[in-house]
């Protein structure tokens, strides 16, 4: 059994205008969409981002593929290596700066081939993975300020969202997202506002939904006097669930870690296995929220999810804008970690196109159940793979930029943080 093609298609899709601490959502998101195919016609599915460094990328690993077996996956490290960065050597010490682009490349084949390898034995991935330790994946409300249209684009169909700015809108955008989901936890995206104005709509979010876990995330937003400012509010009994990259940095983090009266999470500052030490060695985070696009896949997942037992790291998920084959690759791994003890991140009530077949996945009670399919359990719809693709041919834009996006609101737009 051996891979006889490989095919990396960009696509584009369409993104409300979501603020945060960058600007604003584009109109359009980039992903790419990876297919391995064996010579009998299988075909593994994977889902990554669609910006030219990782395309670039994406077209540099792809050929060294072609011949292997989807069950090498020691043999994928290898080649994405020596392809992405020109070291071969899988075994060296992980860079203190990290490896973005290598993990993420390695991440977007290797969905892929454990597809394939659930497809040939029958089983769903979850089982591959060490087998299932709960029959659904929790997910958490994730809300933004946001304007009620795109700029400049007449074309943007009606977002059905319409404005938040104000805490009342907040509130009606939560009870809106929590009736057709039923989701048990809320996240708020920070960082656009002052902090006070946005603990005030944490607030109106505690009394409309007394029980539901809060996080606020400000995107690295605040300096640490900010943070150190605003910590009596964001210490009242009951608010806060954990607190998530108020500051940008490994070295602020920890110095806020020493006033925090709330577990610290990120997804910024500790963003590779190379992070780790000094993660540890500061106590800068108790809560680390993976994300297999850019860890290196979802082994690396469950590698994090160890780690995090080891030094008494809480483990969630992260998203960014994207389709059902992530979805349902993060479903697949979430159900394999036992410490997975907070809802994870996702945009996907958001999205409102689909690349699999039947649809968007559906999440009830704020879950995703298993797929039980073999492999991922989704498989690519043609027609709407083509029209994605023409949609990112025809929309001009190669690189996401928020802050571009903002410029034509504000043209004085200035995206250096910490903003406050």
């Amino acid at each position: 059994m051996r891979i006889a093609d490989i095919r990396v298609t960009p696509i584009a899709f369409r993104d409300p205008p979501l603020l945060n601490v960058w600007g604003v959502h584009e109109p359009w998101a980039l992903r790419a969409i990876i297919e391995v195919e064996l010579a009998d016609g299988r075909v593994g599915l994977g889902e990554s981002y669609g910006d030219l460094e990782t395309l670039a990328n994406l077209e540099r690993v792809r050929p060294g593929l072609v011949g292997l077996s989807p069950f090498d996956l020691n043999a994928l490290a290898r080649v994405v290596y020596a392809a992405v960065g020109g070291d071969p050597d899988v075994g060296a010490p992980f860079p203190r700066t990290g490896d973005k682009a290598r993990a993420t490349a390695i991440a977007a084949f290797e969905v892929a081939f454990l597809d394939l390898q659930g497809q040939a034995l029958g089983l769903p991935l979850h089982a591959l993975l060490g087998g299932a330790v709960r029959p659904r994946v929790p997910y958490a409300a994730y809300l933004f300020y946001k304007f009620a249209r795109h700029k400049d684009d007449p074309g943007y169909p009606a977002d059905p969202w319409g404005e938040v700015l104000t805490h009342d809108q907040m509130v009606g955008a939560a009870r809106r997202m929590i009736e057709l989901h039923g989701f048990g936890s809320i996240k708020l995206k920070g960082g656009v506002f002052e902090p006070e104005f946005e603990i005030e709509t944490l607030r109106a979010l505690r009394r409309a939904f007394p029980d539901v876990p809060l996080r606020i995330d400000p995107n690295g937003g605040w300096s640490v006097a900010t943070t150190r400012r605003v910590m009596p509010q964001l210490a009242e009994p009951g608010l806060l669930e954990y607190l998530e990259d108020p500051a940008g940095s490994l070295e602020e983090m920890g110095e806020i870690a020493r006033f925090a009266t709330m577990p610290l999470a990120t997804n910024m500052v500790t963003i590779a296995f190379g992070h780790v030490p000094r993660t540890v060695e500061l106590n800068a985070v108790q809560v680390i929220l993976s994300d297999h696009h850019y860890w290196g896949g979802l082994r690396a997942t469950q590698h994090l999810a160890t780690i995090g037992r080891t030094f008494g790291i809480g483990i969630s998920m992260h998203s960014n804008s994207h389709l059902g084959i992530s979805l349902a690759a993060m479903t697949h791994v979430g159900a394999t970690i036992p410490n997975l003890v907070y809802a994870s991140d996702t945009h996907y009530p958001w999205q409102e196109d689909e690349v699999i077949e039947g649809g968007k996945l559906a999440i009830r009670d704020g879950c995703v159940d298993l797929l039980d399919g073999p492999g991922l359990g989704v498989r690519v719809d043609r027609a709407a793979l083509a029209r994605l693709h023409r949609a990112y041919l025809d929309c001009g834009i190669r690189v996401r930029d928020d802050a571009r996006e903002m410029r034509k609101y504000d043209p004085s737009w200035n995206p250096s943080t910490p903003r406050f």
